[in-house]
């Protein structure tokens, strides 16, 4: 079992996935507006339920490719949003995915600090060396949300995925390991300082 401890920032903590996350789980994917700019459509019920299903067995997965973390404030286990990590078959290289945060919730308008919470365990723990994300181009909020949590734009991938009927084109951004923990927090380097040995599958 490959379990991810839990990471502290200065506004928020991310953790694993827990059975009593299913229901705010499944309001996020449930939700026509919360779903709006992801890149699935909105689930049904059943569907959330599958795919909840899914994200708690991901420790168990050998090796293990995706994280999708609890985003909670740093007093409370409470699920608020989540964050996710899909690390590629090639290279050293993974993509920062599933970002959502609940209206009015505490952590709302602090994805950045979950991105580089779970980037530092990306450059550390896993030994990754690049780390990229996309929004689609009409989200322009994702713009900062990308440079706060490190990420320089890089590309737009033209129609790259199909919800809601329409095609959508997506903005690209990477950071890659060496320049990213130049200008880590001192929470961030306490992250990347209990790394282990790099990635080599």
């Amino acid at each position: 079992m490959t379990r991810v401890p839990e990471l502290r920032g200065r506004r928020l903590k991310l953790r694993e996935l827990r059975p009593s996350d299913h229901e705010p789980f499944t309001r996020i994917l449930t939700h026509r507006l919360l779903t709006r700019y992801l890149g699935i459509d909105r689930m049904e019920e059943s569907e959330a339920h599958d795919a909840f299903a899914r994200s708690l067995h991901q420790p168990h997965a050998h090796p293990r490719h995706r994280y999708t973390l609890a985003v909670c404030c740093l007093d409370d286990d409470t699920l608020t949003g989540t964050m996710g990590l899909l690390v590629e078959d090639y290279g050293r290289n993974a993509m920062l995915t599933s970002l959502v945060l609940l209206p009015g919730a505490p952590t709302s308008g602090h994805g950045h600090e979950a991105g580089r919470l779970l980037m530092a365990y990306g450059f550390g723990h896993l030994g990754l060396h690049r780390i990229w994300a996309g929004h689609r181009s009409d989200h322009h909020r994702m713009a900062d949300v990308m440079h706060a949590a490190g990420l320089r734009r890089e590309a737009t991938l033209r129609q790259l995925f199909r919800t809601q009927g329409c095609w959508h084109d997506v903005t690209t951004y990477a950071a890659l390991a060496p320049e990213w923990k130049r200008q880590a927090t001192e929470a961030e380097l306490a992250i990347l300082d209990g790394g282990s040995r790099p990635r080599t599958s």
